[in-house]
């Protein structure tokens, strides 16, 4: 598809007079704009969108510095950050470096950087901008991560080619934050931002930039990049087998969608913004061409579709990130590795398959390698090379599979361990392995609940809700709620618990009521993985009913006997109130 053109010609011919043509600058900013939001509205490929608005930026820009500069030796007009990377987004920020020569430079060029600087603003370009030396760059380059990263994005438009060359070497990596220093400190700083997000990327109003799985971990992976091999684009990634080609368009095609998001986010707000507020997402949702069926609201497709797609970049983010870690920390460092069992080993803190055929041989290792790491509290987590081998054998996890005496025995195994419940089931629905293994759970992975009610979406609902109870069963966390740990910890068996919890909203989006259809979902559940009848039964009543004690508190007069006595009639044992109020305390 040809590139989105603009007309610079009447701004050309004005430029030729002795004074400034705001007017004529402002027409052409405004008729770039209106040309690409036209092209959006036609579904033009968004990354022609986002690099047709820096091209028009840029056109501008150089356009109004040689109009204000006759002699520009000694400063250099640098683009940094996203617009370094030529991308733009219609209220995206227009970050400028005005580089210098020396200190005298600037003296110099005082005037003209006065006047050009009021020009951008006069003719509606609100631009940040930074004025500095080599010297300074190198100088806070050094003290700030932030900076030296997007003085590495930087990207010269007008001026000198050998002072910006000049600069890019004195802050290149042979001179500063070398690779490794480089990854250490934007490896701390994601996780600082994503603990900021509390690690989920479930979110009801998410973050499309700086949330986990967001366009930040995409960058992320831009900058190690460039920083590491010198290379320019992701595509990079597949050359040095960092990414299969599958991986590399699951990338694209995320990042592709985000962006899009997001320039349909500017374009309704008419400002920058990159957090997907209620009051936006149903607007959004109709933009993507969504409309509400029977089962599932407009709205809530669109989110699915949104959270199922920050999710498997995560899980790319992970990945390349533990892969450049071996490749950039590690470097000639890897251990020998120690067998575990005959199918896992550790090596450098993470388990491996022992072999790349495992999976392949083996399906029921799908599930034995969460039990090993339950049981191995030192390792750190799985090998990059085996997350891979884990996604490309989900498909091995079919009926036979999940009828066979080991997965199950496997599978209730996990939910009866002291620790890493939680952790373990969370990485399962990371990896896919939860929802290939129990296909009602894939319907809720990414659902939102279009409500004010709830913070995350059903499957991380799900997950949130398994955590609050084991942390009822560990003792250190006795003096939060005191009776629920008490309860918690006297249960004859924890596991039944645990699987209320999986089951309890699994049924959300499929139409009818939930907890009816969850119900028959937990008793097939239980029975195929060889529970007793009764604990079959007691999982599924749970279920049934969980909503039974918090709606009966909060919608009817507890102080009414007959209240009191419906109630009771419902629950009939001591054991079930006590299971029942634990999966109302915990979901709440």
């Amino acid at each position: 598809m040809p590139k989105i053109e603009f007309d610079f010609q009447p701004l050309d011919q004005a430029l030729q007079a002795d004074t400034f043509p705001f007017a004529k600058f402002q027409t052409t900013l405004k008729q770039g704009t209106a040309l690409i939001q036209e092209k959006y509205h036609k579904g033009v490929a968004i990354d022609q969108l986002v690099r047709a608005r820096a091209r028009l930026i840029d056109e501008l820009l150089v356009r109004a510095w040689r109009h204000h500069f006759s002699d520009a030796s000694g400063v250099v007009l640098v683009a940094v950050g996203g617009y370094g990377r030529g991308e733009l987004h219609p209220a995206s920020d227009i970050d400028l470096m005005l580089l210098l020569e020396n200190e005298a430079a600037f003296e110099q060029q005082r005037e003209p950087l006065e006047a050009f600087l009021t020009a951008l603003w006069d003719i509606g370009l609100e631009v940040g901008q930074s004025v500095r030396t080599i010297t300074d760059c190198v100088r806070e380059a050094e003290q700030d991560i932030t900076v030296a990263t997007n003085i590495m994005e930087s990207r010269l438009l007008t001026g000198p080619l050998a002072l910006f060359e000049s600069m890019r070497e004195a802050t290149g990596p042979d001179r500063i934050w070398n690779s490794r220093e480089f990854f250490e400190a934007k490896w701390k700083e994601q996780q600082a931002r994503h603990a900021k997000y509390e690690d989920s990327v479930s979110n009801l109003e998410p973050n499309i930039k700086e949330g986990p799985g967001g366009l930040r971990d995409i960058q992320m992976i831009g900058w190690v990049v460039k920083r590491h091999f010198r290379a320019e684009t992701l595509q990079d990634l597949v050359l040095h087998e960092f990414l299969t080609l599958d991986e590399y368009n699951t990338l694209i095609e995320g990042q592709n969608f985000l962006w899009r998001v997001r320039f349909a986010l500017h374009t309704l707000t008419g400002r920058a913004g990159d957090r997907l507020l209620f009051e936006h997402q149903r607007a959004l949702a109709a933009e993507f061409g969504y409309d509400d069926d029977s089962a599932n609201l407009a709205v809530e497709q669109f989110m699915q579709l949104y959270y199922r797609t920050v999710m498997e970049l995560s899980r790319l983010n992970e990945m390349l990130l533990q892969l450049f870690q071996e490749a950039i920390l590690l470097k000639n460092r890897l251990d020998e590795p120690v067998q575990l069992n005959r199918r896992f080993q550790q090596r450098n803190g993470f388990l491996e398959a022992s072999s790349p055929e495992i999976f392949k041989h083996t399906p029921i290792a799908l599930l034995e390698l969460f039990l090993t790491l339950q049981q191995h509290a030192e390792l750190k987590g799985v090998r990059a090379r085996t997350i891979r081998l884990i996604r490309d054998h989900c498909h091995l996890i079919d009926d036979a599979f999940r009828q066979d005496i080991q997965a199950t025995s496997l599978f209730m195994e996990i939910l009866r361990q002291p620790e890493g419940i939680t952790e373990q089931l969370r990485r399962m629905n990371r990896y896919g392995v939860l929802a290939a293994y129990i296909p009602a759970f894939a319907n809720i992975v990414g659902r939102m609940q279009y409500d004010l009610f709830h913070v995350y979406t059903v499957d991380e609902h799900t997950l949130m809700v398994i955590r609050n109870l084991r942390r009822l069963a560990v003792p250190s966390h006795n003096h939060e709620y005191p009776l629920c740990s008490q309860l918690q910890q006297n249960l004859p068996k924890q596991e039944l618990i645990y699987l209320a919890a999986l089951f309890h909203d699994i049924a959300k989006g499929r139409g009818g009521n939930h907890s009816e259809l969850g119900q028959e979902d937990a008793l097939e559940f239980c029975r195929r993985h060889h529970l007793s009848e009764y604990d079959s039964r007691l999982v599924a009543w749970l279920v049934r009913r969980h909503l039974l004690m918090s709606m009966t508190a909060q919608r009817k007069d507890i102080s009414d006997p007959e209240v009191i006595q419906a109630f009771a009639e419902q629950v009939v044992e001591l054991n079930r109130l006590d299971y029942l109020y634990l999966l109302t305390v915990a979901d709440s």
